[in-house]
């Protein structure tokens, strides 16, 4: 199909594909499910590509009374993983004509000042981390139509919730620790109060309390490899039988808790075991590579920009937990002798 010297519209669109106009803005508009059949809107879609038409976003926001706009809150960029989230979120945002604008929320969670005069008349919806959602209040993000990640779907402020089954990656970690034989466990918790890390401590105390003899001590620690690394030294400098098993409530933490370990002249994971959670770059950048849970980061954040989509459009967002792996590597063996 030649292209047109001057700029394709929707009329050409829609004498290429044989439709009407109309049915050009609804297939183009992402709005033409159970209004025009699936091989309808993917004719207009090529004729389109052919055509080389982009939509004039100006003018239809305009007429919709819409920005296109997406605010995405997270805790401050300290891991590959938000950003993984963004790039999901914004990739299936570009499919459908929207932008999403990263909001970092200052010092990882806490009020953040409004970026914005208005924050309802500069976007359509907000996505917000449950670790960074004392930001939505000084936004006023949840007055606009929001969907929260990581949250208690109980007890969430959004419209929807989508989660990463983290309790069946914990349940994961200790499957695999008890399995090996581990007993005695240390839990390196998040000092953040947050849902999913409420799940994480939750579900390890579970699955270790169904197994007789089985212990969990539980110390906090800020999510830095520092604070980590102090932690863990100051818990297991303490009297008594020492942990065979060190589980991280991140990779973060992990990487500090090895830290601790080495200066304690402990071996991983010939004295103690260690596992993370997040399945970031560090992880095979330790020695001996950690065993954690490996979060789909991206996919994480198409399916959060896709429930924000179904419900700006009145729909029922996709449900279910998106599923998690673990990675077993170097650092986790059956307990020694100690």
């Amino acid at each position: 199909m030649a292209r047109s010297s001057t700029r394709p519209t929707s009329r050409d669109v829609a004498q290429a594909a044989g439709v009407s106009q109309a049915a050009v803005s609804l297939v183009l508009g992402d709005k033409w499910r159970g209004r025009v059949a699936e091989a309808t809107a993917e004719r207009v879609r090529q004729a389109a590509r052919e055509l080389g038409y982009r939509p004039n976003l100006a003018a239809r926001n305009l007429r919709l009374g819409r920005t296109r706009t997406v605010l995405l809150v997270v805790p401050a960029l300290t891991t590959e993983f938000f950003a993984g989230v963004y790039t999901g979120a914004a990739r299936v945002a570009a499919e459908h004509g929207f932008g999403v604008v990263l909001y970092p929320s200052p010092e990882g969670i806490g009020p953040a000042k409004n970026p914005f005069a208005s924050a309802q008349a500069a976007l359509d919806g907000v996505i917000a981390s449950s670790m960074a959602a004392d930001a939505l209040t000084a936004i006023r993000g949840d007055r606009l139509p929001l969907v929260m990640l990581d949250s208690d779907p109980e007890g969430s402020p959004g419209a929807a919730t989508v989660n990463l089954d983290i309790a069946d990656g914990i349940r994961q970690v200790a499957g695999h620790l008890l399995g090996l034989g581990h007993r005695r466990f240390l839990h390196l918790a998040a000092d953040v109060a947050s849902w999913t890390f409420e799940v994480r401590a939750r579900e390890l105390a579970a699955r270790a309390g169904a197994v007789p003899g089985t212990s969990v001590r539980t110390v906090r620690s800020p999510l830095s490899f520092e604070d980590a690394r102090a932690a863990t030294e100051a818990a297991l400098g303490t009297p008594g039988p020492r942990p065979t098993a060190l589980v991280c409530d991140d990779d973060k933490l992990a990487a500090g808790a090895y830290k601790a370990l080495r200066r304690l002249g402990l071996r991983v994971p010939d004295d103690i075991s260690v596992t993370g959670l997040d399945d970031l770059a560090l992880a095979t950048a330790i020695d001996p590579e950690l065993t954690t849970v490996r979060l789909d980061a991206e996919l994480f954040g198409e399916r959060g920009m896709h429930a924000l989509l179904a419900v700006l459009e009145g729909r029922t967002p996709q449900g279910g937990d998106i599923p998690v792996e673990l990675v077993v590597r170097g650092s986790t063996a059956p307990p020694g002798a100690s």
